[in-house]
């Protein structure tokens, strides 16, 4: 919890403290669900450190990525969910070992109103969410398929810092909501012109970022 404070030295005090009377610290494994659609949320997580990846899914199990969150991000999604009482609209999947701060949602709308800098925070995380938000939708409506895989791994660098990934050409495809046979198309273009590595499971798009 030290580690904690130390990162969120520009909250208030107080707040500090009842941030680490309350919260639950744990550990999510790779591919490990955080938040599923349909559940009703009972906290909110507050990032450590890792990767986790926030979507939507749609009727025949296609996925729509929505935004990642890093260490010290909030889910902007899961906060108006606590906050309106209602059940998840997205899903949350740790894409490597991920470790969070669990708060209770009841503690949210008695910060708000107590805390002027949890308040600031809080409404900079909405902001920060809903641009992706808008560059997610601008992706899909603008933007051929090639363009997006290409998106789709320099994000990840910039959230993680990695320039690799590990999971089958099926796991794009879902997640960019299109087919195993056209993602591995686009795969080997990106290979043939030197802008990615492959073996099995495994992409290194170095070449990309």
């Amino acid at each position: 919890m030290e580690e904690f404070i130390h990162r969120y030295n520009f909250l208030e005090p107080e707040l500090q403290k009842e941030i680490a009377r309350v919260a639950v610290r744990k550990t999510f494994q790779a591919n490990e669900s955080l938040i599923r659609e349909g559940q009703f949320i009972s906290s909110f997580p507050i990032v450590l450190k890792g990767l986790i990846r926030v979507s939507r899914t749609s009727d025949n199990g296609n996925e729509l990525l929505l935004y990642y969150l890093k260490e010290n991000d909030v889910c902007a999604m899961s906060l108006t969910c606590c906050m309106t009482r209602q059940v998840s609209d997205l899903n949350a999947v740790a894409e490597e070992e991920t470790e969070v701060l669990l708060v209770p949602v009841e503690m949210l709308d008695s910060w708000i109103s107590r805390f002027p800098l949890w308040k600031q925070f809080v409404m900079q995380t909405y902001q920060n969410r809903f641009r992706e938000l808008i560059d997610a939708l601008d992706a899909v409506a603008f933007m051929k398929l090639d363009e997006r895989l290409e998106k789709f791994f320099v994000d990840r660098y910039k959230k993680s810092g990695a320039t690799t990934f590990s999971g089958t050409h099926q796991t794009l495809a879902l997640q960019l909501n299109s087919s195993r046979e056209v993602i591995s198309r686009l795969l080997k273009k990106l290979e043939k012109d030197g802008k990615i590595k492959q073996s099995r499971n495994f992409i290194d798009f170095s070449g990309l970022v």
